[in-house]
């Protein structure tokens, strides 16, 4: 009878973790192959890997084009749903948490950083020459980070964000970047900022509207749940698509001795930097407000976290992670609010890579840092995750910032790029982590608010009144 009832259990188990155990059998089983692969045959051609990758672009390209309908749809409908005070201590919450991460995060990476000295003993690979870079103030990328959040065409905003160049003097040399032409360009990517924003504020106007707002957030109710369902079937394709991403990366490297001959002091910096603030500073901060440890939710992230590994995008994760979050029985309207925005400002991966690479690249330079400059870089390297958007290798964009604060030519990002594409992927399964155990805890502080709100929302006009008196007890 024990073992009737032990092997009932153990098929429940194997039957409700069955696509987290495939993904993560993807991202291993990509990697053997890949080697498998790169010891068979040194020679792959760019059209080869290109082939080999197809099924893993795919899946990613189907996960890409959940983001925006998802994106305004949960951020709308979470927003609508909740009382305007109670919506304002949800994004309170939520943005004072990710602060606090992201500060953590960064001064961990200096400390580490400062204290390994991975860079010490020169240089460890030559910059190529002729790399194209973009010249930029640190000032200017600030400016258009609150730029994209008024996007001034919505449409536009889903397929292009703005940004400031500086074009240089003609038949100048040497001439400052402060004196550098200033003009403008659309690039390529999608504006989360902005639609984030314009999501927050149809949601305030929705819940404002009360009655006559209803038929318009029914509609962003059903969008949201549609996307979701939507997101359910894509997630089964995740095994494959994981599987063939890690492979064809694997086999782009050209070679894991000089990887780690070159960089290897820097990498493992990098990763225990990761390693402690993913189970230590962030761990730390969740049980000073649950009471609870989160390793027993994190156990939970299995394909969440596998599948942030295989796409190396926060962004192409999130629908899955709201799915994930739905399952462990967090209060939707907390999930489709704080999970789009984390995804979107909260980088504390990126934020430790870049503290850390920013004085790297300067130790190897030879360059001693004062303790100005490594607070200069410690603001800059905060500011520019919130702006990093969450697609795969984002963090070289912004490391263009950061290497400014510190007075090193954009062009010395090409010393840690062998490294970058597998840094890539730890730092963004620490965002996912950071970004899902943040929405448990504010759905745990919250969970009083939450209860007094959906009476609110529940409530008969005449019973509005007496709530709003505040001297009638909400009843269980």
């Amino acid at each position: 009878m024990s073992n009737t009832s032990s092997n009932s259990r153990c098929m429940v188990f194997i039957k409700r973790n069955l696509l987290t155990m495939l993904t993560i059998v993807g991202v291993f089983g990509g990697t053997i192959v890949g080697l498998l692969l790169k010891v068979g045959s040194d020679t792959w051609t760019e059209r080869e890997v290109m082939y080999l990758q197809y099924p893993g672009d795919l899946f990613l390209r189907m996960l890409k084009c959940l983001i925006i309908p998802l994106l305004v749809s949960s951020i709308t409908s979470a927003i609508g749903a909740l009382d305007l005070s109670m919506s304002g201590k949800i994004a309170t919450r939520a943005i004072v948490y990710y602060f606090i991460t992201t500060i953590c995060a960064v001064i961990l990476g200096i400390i580490l950083v400062c204290s390994i000295r991975p860079g010490s003993g020169g240089l460890a690979k030559e910059v190529e020459k002729g790399a194209v870079t973009r010249h930029v103030l640190t000032a200017d990328t600030l400016l258009d980070l609150v730029r994209n959040l008024f996007p001034p065409n919505l449409v536009q905003a889903t397929i292009f964000q703005y940004r400031t160049i500086l074009v240089p003097p003609f038949n100048a040399t040497n001439v400052p970047l402060q004196q550098y032409k200033i003009s403008s360009e659309y690039t390529q990517g999608t504006n989360v900022l902005g639609l984030v924003m314009f999501s927050v504020i149809l949601g305030v106007t929705i819940g404002k509207m009360r009655e006559s707002g209803k038929p318009l957030q029914e509609f962003f109710v059903a969008l949201s749940e549609a996307m979701m369902i939507i997101t359910s079937w894509v997630i089964w394709i995740s095994p494959i698509g994981v599987f063939f991403l890690v492979m064809s990366k694997i086999l782009e490297i050209d070679s894991f001795a000089d990887m780690i001959g070159q960089l290897g002091y820097y990498f493992m910096t990098v990763m225990l930097g990761l390693f402690l603030h993913g189970f230590g500073t962030i761990a730390v901060l969740f049980f000073l407000g649950t009471k609870r440890l989160p390793y027993g939710y994190v156990a939970k992230m299995g394909q969440v976290l596998a599948t942030a590994f295989g796409t190396g995008s926060s962004s192409a994760t999130m629908p899955i992670t709201i799915g994930c979050l739905d399952e462990m029985g967090i209060d939707p309207r907390v999930t489709r609010f704080v999970i789009p925005v984390g995804a979107t400002i909260n980088m504390d991966g990126t934020a430790l890579y870049e503290a850390v690479a920013a004085l790297f690249i300067a130790q190897l330079r030879g360059i001693s840092l004062t303790f100005g400059h490594i607070v200069a870089v410690s603001v800059t390297a905060t500011a520019a995750s919130i702006g990093a958007a969450g697609i795969p290798q984002a963090g070289l964009v912004t490391m263009v910032m950061v290497l400014d604060t510190v007075g090193l030519p954009a062009e010395d990002v090409t010393i840690i790029i062998a490294v970058d594409w597998l840094l890539d992927r730890f730092r963004t399964t620490i965002n996912v982590m950071c970004d899902a155990l943040g929405t448990i805890l504010v759905n745990h502080l919250s969970r009083k608010d939450l209860v007094t709100d959906l009476d609110r929302v529940e409530a008969e006009p005449h019973e509005l009144q007496e709530l709003d008196g505040g001297d009638t007890q909400i009843k269980e």
